[in-house]
């Protein structure tokens, strides 16, 4: 499966600053040091509707940790999945009447699209769930064959007390993560489980839905956390610096994962840092695509507004923080975006040499994507007010900003 082509990245004088990011495994501050490749994983859609904010909210987190190891004169290896089949899915494509495989493609395509026109660069590596199945059966035969996994009425499921590390992502007491298991696709009140945690590896195929030859395993196709950590395991390895997604993702995705990958290898941990990001939310509501209180950026953009708006509304909050999507959170994105080209538009202005260095700092901490608008409308002001004399400062300014947090001035 390809991916969207990548935007030019700027080259900057001088150099970044290594990031320190929230660690959810931890509860606190991690300073990650890659090697010469930084390499991070973050889980795809499921491609069953269009991108609404709340993607994009969160792929722009991690398109600024991919620009600020960019910055730091590192090469990132970034992977993505697409979870090309899955209930939801096949549920929407019932509904709707469509064939399942062109819905899929059709939402990935427009997904596509969207980061493109966002600027969000792409991953080394786009892979679709079906096109891993070959790689996900034997690493499902493999937890079987030790122990790690049994089988049940012809499904397979992961024993979650395989892993000793079991429960060090979330951090969540055994209650908290059974009502998010019911809630998040898991099935902890279905008899026979020997732990009502214990996630599916391998459903054996239903009437009515596609499966495929899982060797030993029988008809089927995989369960959805098994996916990802096939992929990353394939084209990362153990111990890769960033393991990400949506805040809601820590549990149950990113603890059966690590768990899996964890018992697969004997080795700990599967990622140095679990970072997540906030939830959007519209009307007082997160937005959701069950409850469909939805604002998608394809619409946006039919609308005429200018993606690198869209995307100035997304820095705009700590990609942390909750926050809620409001005609106001726009218009003050394409105010901001008006005053910044204007004061790069003109020959010359304040030096942009200690903004340069502002923007790195907030960056480099916790990704503050907030603190580093702020000095760019400081230096936007300065310029409305006195202008300078530096010629370079305008080109400067344009190009930080463009290579740091992807807005094309």
């Amino acid at each position: 499966m390809h991916a969207w082509p990548a935007s030019e990245v700027p080259a900057l004088p001088g150099k970044g600053r290594d990031l320190k990011i929230h660690d959810t495994a931890t509860g606190g501050p991690v300073t990650l040091d890659p090697g010469p490749v930084a390499r991070i994983y973050v889980c795809g859609i499921t491609p069953y509707d269009a991108t609404h904010i709340g993607h994009a909210a969160t792929y722009n987190a991690f398109d600024l940790v991919q620009r600020v190891w960019l910055d730091t004169k590192r090469q990132v290896h970034y992977v993505q999945n697409v979870t090309d089949v899955d209930d939801p899915l096949l549920e929407r494509a019932a509904r709707d009447n469509v064939d399942w495989v062109s819905l899929a493609e059709q939402e990935t395509t427009l997904f596509r699209e969207d980061m493109t026109a966002l600027r969000m660069l792409p991953p080394r590596h786009y892979i679709g769930a079906v096109e891993a199945i070959p790689g996900i059966v034997p690493l499902v035969e493999r937890l079987r064959d030790s122990g790690a996994a049994y089988e049940l009425d012809g499904d397979v499921y992961f024993s979650v007390e395989a892993d000793p590390h079991f429960g060090g992502v979330a951090n969540l007491d055994v209650a908290a993560m059974r009502l998010l298991s019911a809630e998040r696709g898991g099935d902890p009140d279905r008899p026979g489980k020997k732990n009502p945690l214990d996630p599916m590896l391998w459903m054996a195929a239903r009437e009515g839905e596609p499966s495929w030859d899982g060797g030993s395993l029988g008809q089927g196709r995989p369960g959805w956390h098994i996916e990802c950590v096939a992929i990353a395991l394939d084209h990362l390895g153990m111990g890769f610096d960033v393991q990400g997604g949506g805040s809601d993702l820590a549990f149950p995705h990113h603890e059966m994962g690590a768990s899996h990958a964890q018992a697969l290898t004997g080795e700990f941990p599967m990622a140095k840092a679990y970072v997540h990001a906030g939830m959007v939310a519209l009307d007082g509501q997160k937005m959701s695509k069950s409850k469909g209180n939805l604002v998608f950026v394809s619409t946006l953009r039919r609308e005429g507004v200018d993606p690198a708006a869209i995307r100035l509304a997304l820095l705009s909050h700590h990609y942390r923080a909750d926050w809620e999507w409001t005609d106001q959170v726009l218009q003050d994105a394409l105010a901001r975006l008006e005053r910044w080209r204007a004061a790069v538009s003109r020959p010359d202005g304040p030096s942009a040499e200690a903004l340069v260095d502002e923007i790195r700092e907030a960056l480099a901490n916790d990704l503050d994507a907030p603190a580093a608008l702020l000095a760019v409308d400081r230096w936007a002001a300065l310029q409305e007010e006195t202008g300078g004399t530096d010629e370079g400062a305008p080109g400067v300014v344009s190009r930080a900003v463009d290579a740091l947090m992807g807005v094309a001035l």
